[in-house]
């Protein structure tokens, strides 16, 4: 029987921040999605918007600036089998870099391994659960 009040679901803000055709990715250094690519994001403060949240969010994890951001889905992630189980409602917005010169940087080490820019077409395995099902089910953050 699950803890509901231990596994009360919680809101993920990431962001695909797009430079050509290429998307930012890190892989995870988490007990969750260990060693897995991921969007930069994280948790939903109280009272912010998903506009705030993803900048800030990218801010601290790659210290990019980001702009003209768009809310393109959202996922609903139930991870039952952990040793915690854990459910997240994970929005994704798109954005594009604030400065085209700017380069990100690993500001949190123990979290990520580092960041990278994949073609879209061409993205590295494995992948974090949210962002896997979401490619799967057509997502694409790119424009038509």
């Amino acid at each position: 029987m699950v803890n509901v009040e231990v596994a009360a679901p919680k809101v993920v803000v990431v962001v695909c921040l797009l430079r050509g055709n290429r998307v930012l990715l890190g892989r995870r250094r988490s007990s969750l999605g260990d060693s897995k690519f991921s969007l930069p994001g994280g948790h939903l403060e109280f009272g912010e918007s998903f506009e705030e949240c993803a900048t800030r969010e990218m801010k601290e994890e790659t210290g990019l600036d980001i702009d003209n951001l768009e809310f393109l889905t959202l996922t609903n992630n139930l991870f039952i089998d952990e040793t915690k189980p854990h459910h997240y409602v994970v929005i994704c917005m798109r954005a594009v870099l604030a400065d085209h010169h700017q380069q990100p940087q690993n500001i949190e080490p123990d979290f990520c391994d580092g960041w990278g820019w994949y073609e879209w077409d061409n993205l590295p395995k494995p992948l974090f659960s949210p962002l896997e099902k979401a490619v799967r089910a057509g997502f694409n953050p790119f424009p038509i």
